[in-house]
């Protein structure tokens, strides 16, 4: 008998799978081309899903569900709220596009949208190694068909088979990790793992083992150095829709899966795992920026700053664990959460314009695209500098302070090897700054190739002007975004 308890903490869940479903159903009878009637129901899904998830994040209870497989914790339910509102403003940008390009002859993108949602959840809540799986192949699987679903066109169909070969590679990865530490401990259950390795009764070869694995998989899911192979092919050959889908709301399922396996299960191995992390951290900023500065494609040039910005998450969860103590770990780990958030509200409002200026039979990928773009359109110019300027770290919009405040949790550890961490990454984050501050150049000051405005629907420059607006204002006044990234953490943890 399943109690009311593990009801409650999957009302969220139950929702978006029964509406998934309806919403197929219901769309085999929308006629319209531009599925409007299909479009709006998925919108008010997503809006009713995420206000739950806020309500659920706001009343700062640990709830464990059905023997304890899953759980609901204010860290957890904020990053739900965050990705459902992430895809909601992602099929507010992606719809115009898709329906130029004829990807909405059928109501696919917007339930297999909800369907990778519902992977996120999934990955977001698992307290058990196989429920975080189900969740990252559900994910997953929605994420191959969806870069795949402009069907008549051979680039989109690549990036698919090439995101879908490394991505089952990189299950595999993950899968012969998890099967190790359970064939070490006895478990599957994230508790009892943490348990079982902290007793220090389990062959510590073993565990290393595993945990190398583990984290190859988890390096794959964020797309760092060196398992990144996949992120610039699969970012450009996508439609543009679907890049900021794969791009955007997954980065919070990936930071969960981060602190469920390596923080609430495999802490007492931290000296291992963040020695892992520095490696990947140094590889993926060194690499992200200085092949990002001889990017043309401005999708390319998006991926390799993806790859760099997930070098500076990876740095926020570095220094949790220092000469034995976790006194650092609440400011690391939600420095860290911070920067996703940070991140992913950027890369909304980047692709956002991106999308806007690509035409029915144009796609506005290279960077030369965006010439004068201030004398076509002076407001698109200024929030894609917002953006741009942001992700460079310059004050005082939000990336300044995400950078600031991973930069704080590597320097207060006192720990002279941190310190020069964050040195290397000052120096690597000013070298990306060329290539963020380039494209600028272009849209301000190189001729525009063409005469013709950028024109979008109503919802889309509401949200557009929205998105920019929080970059604005978050930038100004980050300590609440900041405050409850941290309450999250702390309270997550302590349960």
């Amino acid at each position: 008998m399943i109690d009311k308890l593990s009801w409650v903490t999957t009302y969220p869940e139950l929702i978006l799978l029964v509406m998934a479903c309806v919403i197929a159903l219901f769309d085999l009878s929308v006629t319209s081309t531009r599925r409007t009637a299909t479009y709006v129901l998925t919108l008010l899904t997503l809006g009713v899903v995420a206000v739950m998830q806020a309500m659920y994040a706001d009343s700062e209870q640990t709830l464990y569900g059905f023997g304890g497989l899953i759980v609901s914790d204010p860290m957890g339910n904020w990053l739900k709220c965050f990705a459902t509102v992430a895809m909601f403003v992602t099929l507010v940008y992606g719809r115009p596009y898709a329906a130029d390009r004829d990807m909405l002859r059928g109501g696919e993108l917007f339930t297999l949208s909800l369907f990778a949602l519902l992977g996120m959840f999934v990955m977001i809540s698992g307290n058990n190694f196989l429920i975080i799986y189900l969740g990252l192949e559900l994910l997953t699987l929605s994420s191959y068909a969806l870069v795949a679903l402009r069907r008549d066109h051979a680039t989109s169909t690549e990036a698919a088979m090439k995101y879908f070969v490394l991505g089952a590679l990189a299950s595999g990865f993950l899968l012969y990790g998890l099967s190790m530490m359970y064939g070490a401990t006895g478990s599957l259950d994230i508790g009892q793992v943490f348990k079982a390795v902290g007793s220090g009764q389990v062959n510590h070869q073993v565990l290393v083992f595993g945990l190398v694995f583990i984290v190859a998989g988890l390096a794959f899911k964020l797309g760092v150095v060196p398992f990144h192979m996949w992120v610039p092919d699969v970012y450009q050959g996508a439609p543009t829709a679907v890049t900021l889908m794969i791009g955007g709301a997954p980065k919070f399922a990936a930071f969960a899966i981060a602190i469920r396996l390596l923080v609430e299960g495999l802490l007492p191995l931290a000296i291992d795992w963040q020695q892992m992390l520095v490696v990947l951290s140094v590889a993926s900023l060194l690499v992200g920026n200085l092949v990002g500065v001889v990017q043309t494609n401005l999708k390319r040039l998006l991926a390799y700053s993806t790859i760099s910005q997930m070098g500076f998450v990876l740095l926020g969860l570095i220094p949790g664990v220092v000469g034995g103590t976790t006194l650092p770990a609440a400011n690391a780990y939600s420095s860290a959460m911070f920067y996703v958030v940070t991140y992913v509200l950027t890369t909304l409002a980047t692709f956002g314009v991106i999308l806007l200026l690509a035409r029915e039979g144009f796609e506005s990928e290279e960077i030369s695209d965006l010439a004068g773009l201030n004398q076509r359109s002076p407001f698109y110019a200024a929030v894609m500098s917002i953006c741009l300027f942001s992700m460079a770290g310059i004050p005082p919009l939000m990336g300044f302070y995400a950078k600031l405040s991973v930069l704080q949790a590597l320097v207060t550890t006192g720990d002279t090897g941190y310190t020069l961490l964050a040195v290397f990454a000052v120096i690597m984050s000013l070298i990306g700054a060329f290539y963020y501050l380039r494209v600028v150049k272009v849209m301000y000051f190189d001729q525009p190739l063409t005469a013709t405005t950028v024109s979008a629907p109503a919802d889309v420059r509401v949200v557009l002007s929205l998105n920019a607006g929080l970059i604005l204002v978050l930038g100004l006044l980050p300590g609440g975004l900041m405050a409850l990234c941290a309450r999250a953490i702390v309270r997550t943890l302590g349960s």
